[in-house]
């Protein structure tokens, strides 16, 4: 009976070769669920995939099924342009599934539970507590947690306060000298979501959740209380970030707060709750006028985040064996020794592949860059930046010392809009140019430009990569990165960064790919290129890492290419609209998608094998928001060396059999049969890695 449900539900997301883009995504989250219960990750890692998950659907609720709820009102029968269906179906279809993805958490939450007992660490509910042990939880809360509540009985004269969104929420059903009331209790988002309580070698630990279902009662003092629920609302985080660039007399980043500051009203788009089909559920759901169809139901939590910090409140000696051994990037011997990496760039271009290479040789390049005499400017792109960021405090320096800096700094990064709104106020006190984009276009390229002056010789560094720079996140994604001291390409550099400020977006580059101009022609040209070999039978590939694909005329010529004979090989690790392996149409296409330890992020473009071989690196998925309606690079691997050892990096990873899940005609992910020795390609990466370290 599930299997025939399943598959219903399969074909009501499928066309032909394509899958619709929300239903993949939640299958690229399933994948990601799924690493809870592989045992080839240490235990907490495992509890961590759990709070990746639960993070990763709380983002999906605000953001997608926002803006499919905000399509449904204001163009109901408009459907998406690959498996014809309309908002509503769609998120009809969502619900449904996702009610599926909560009860495999649940279950793999209740076997993380059991393990964590095996290993001395207990995760208790009220259930579980002995009487001196709920005595402990009740001094807890009454010393830590209960000054923090928000307790407030709704009435005229205390109107119901605004529910933020994803912070908890306890509801009451009260009664005083007859009259029932409502009670409402904020759990304070600062407050720890895990305790620990009592001594000794075993751990047991109370989460914040269980504490308020305990105790908060106490705060409601001369009252009854009748019944309680604890809740959550998601509220439409998705907002049209475009306005009129003649407008002069208006502030960009102050336009963008307001908006950001308006995602906390927003209509709601999910319920949580802890109970169903009670009186404080019905108030709960009429009160945010939501369908039944986004109310969910789970009996112990929602904020599972807490399942990534358990570690923290462990002894390191029990820790240490149930994570990953600590790693840190390798840094090459001519990188790290005396001489300038100014110098060093000059005579050779330099590969990086984070987390594997530390990311630590672009920021001292960039320090080196902040006082050497030679370097007359640098010109950046800022998408998302650590909170503590040094790559903007070696731009504030370089200003301070008189060096021409510019820097593009993106203020509709989803959900990093006051992170950079707070960096772009830093960086112009410091005297940089600050540029917020191009006209309603987002700048999603990765691009840094150091251009330098010795006597009458002008000269060029450029830096490219696939990622942010962001040196949080380059220890947790792979990336690639490529800096070159190639003419050319500084040309293009300083060309993009000049068009950028004019709001040009009509330029022919050299060496560059960009989008929305000539990045997807460009890569459409170069697929045409390999038909034409296949169909003269010279063979025709495609080798491609990506991760996303979405884009439907980029998946309409993947399959002529298919039909053609093109071999087509994609590393797609999130969504993916095109369904390969079927007879006739994409037969000559496999995919597969690895989700591991490193959240994979690196593009690559590949066309042609041997001699023939074209290489990009890009900035851009093969999403129609990428290559139609941002800024994107896509740049050539023009030195062999790096080249070669990209190739080498996917073919690894195609060799995968422990993380690799392979996409099937039947639009479902199996995992790669194991034929042979285990490999693991972030394993095996690691390993190179510390190699080049010793």
């Amino acid at each position: 009976m599930k299997e025939a449900t399943g598959n219903a539900r399969l074909k009501r997301f499928r066309k032909d070769i394509y899958m619709n883009r929300e239903y993949s995504w939640l299958l690229f989250n399933k994948r990601v669920l799924e690493q809870a219960q592989d045992l080839t990750n240490p235990l907490l890692e495992r509890c961590r995939f759990v709070s990746i998950f639960t993070s990763n659907l709380d983002e999906f609720f605000m953001v997608r099924v926002g803006s499919l709820c905000n399509e449904m009102l204001n163009a109901p029968d408009e459907t998406e342009n690959k498996t014809d269906l309309t908002a509503a179906e769609q998120l009809e279809g969502i619900c449904s599934y996702v009610r599926t993805l909560y009860t495999m958490r649940g279950r793999y939450y209740a076997r993380l539970q059991r393990e964590l007992r095996t290993k001395g660490i207990r995760i208790l509910s009220e259930k579980d507590l002995s009487d001196r042990q709920k005595k402990m939880c009740g001094q807890l809360f009454t010393a830590r947690i209960l000054p923090l509540l928000s307790p407030m009985v709704l009435d005229a004269k205390h109107p119901l306060m605004q529910f933020e969104s994803t912070r908890d929420y306890m509801l009451y059903e009260l009664e005083k000298e007859g009259r029932r009331m409502i009670g409402v209790m904020k759990v304070h988002p600062g407050l720890d979501r895990l305790y620990r309580i009592g001594q000794g070698e075993k751990v047991r630990l109370v989460p914040l959740e269980e504490l308020v279902r305990m105790f908060g009662h106490q705060a409601f003092t001369g009252y009854t209380v009748r019944d309680k629920m604890l809740m959550r609302v998601t509220r439409n985080a998705d907002f049209d970030p475009q306005i009129d660039d003649m407008d002069l007399e208006h502030d960009f980043p102050e336009i963008m707060k307001q908006k950001v500051d308006s995602r906390a009203s927003q209509e709601a788009v999910r319920l949580e709750t802890d109970a169903e089909g009670t009186y404080l559920w019905d108030f709960a759901r009429k009160l945010l006028h939501l369908p039944a169809r986004f109310c969910f139901y789970d009996p112990r939590f929602f904020n599972y985040r807490f399942m990534g910090s358990i570690g923290s409140l462990l002894p390191e000696d029990m820790k240490a064996p149930l994570c990953y051994k600590p790693f840190t990037g390798a840094v090459a011997a001519p990188l790290s020794g005396p001489e300038g990496l100014i110098d060093e760039v000059m005579r050779r271009d330099i590969f990086l592949s984070y987390p594997y290479d530390s990311m630590e040789p672009l920021v001292h390049l960039l320090e080196e860059s902040t006082t050497d005499p030679r370097v007359q400017s640098i010109q950046i792109t800022i998408y998302r930046l650590a909170n503590h960021s040094r790559i903007a405090e070696l731009l504030c320096r370089a200003s301070e010392n008189h060096k021409q800096v510019t820097v593009v700094i993106e203020l509709c990064a989803r959900f990093d809009e006051e992170n950079n709104m707070y960096f772009a106020d830093k960086l112009r006190e410091a005297g940089c140019t600050i540029i917020y984009g191009m006209g309603n276009l987002k700048v999603h390229s990765k691009i840094l430009s150091i251009v330098l002056k010795e006597g009458e010789e002008i000269g060029y560094i450029t830096h490219l990569g696939t990622g942010n720079y962001n040196e949080s996140t380059s220890k947790q994604y792979t990336d690639f990165n490529i800096l070159t001291a190639d003419r050319q390409t500084g040309e293009d550099a300083v060309a993009f960064f000049q068009n950028i400020a004019i709001a040009n977006t009509d330029f022919h580059y050299e060496r560059l790919l960009v989008a929305p101009e000539t990045l997807k022609p460009g890569l459409l040209a170069c697929m045409d290129e390999e038909i034409e070999k296949a169909k003269a039978g010279r063979g025709g590939h495609i080798l491609a890492k990506m991760n996303s694909l979405t884009d439907k005329t980029m998946i309409d010529k993947l399959e002529e290419a298919s039909k053609a004979g093109v071999q087509i090989t994609l590393i797609v690790r999130g969504i993916c609209c095109l369904i390969p392996e079927i007879p006739g149409k994409t037969e000559n296409i496999r995919i597969i998608s690895i989700v591991g330890r490193f959240l994979e992020h690196s593009r690559v473009y590949v066309f042609g094998e041997g001699k023939d071989r074209r290489m990009y690196i890009s900035s851009a998925d093969l999403m129609t928001r990428n290559v139609d309606k941002r800024v994107e690079i896509a740049a050539p691997v023009l030195n062999r060396e790096i080249a070669d050892r990209i190739c080498n990096y996917l073919q690894v990873m195609l060799t995968d059999n422990v993380k690799a899940s392979r996409l099937c005609r039947d639009g479902k992910y199996r995992r790669v049969e194991t034929l042979g020795d285990m490999v693991d390609a972030q394993a095996y990466f690691l390993a190179e890695a510390q190699k080049r370290k010793s």
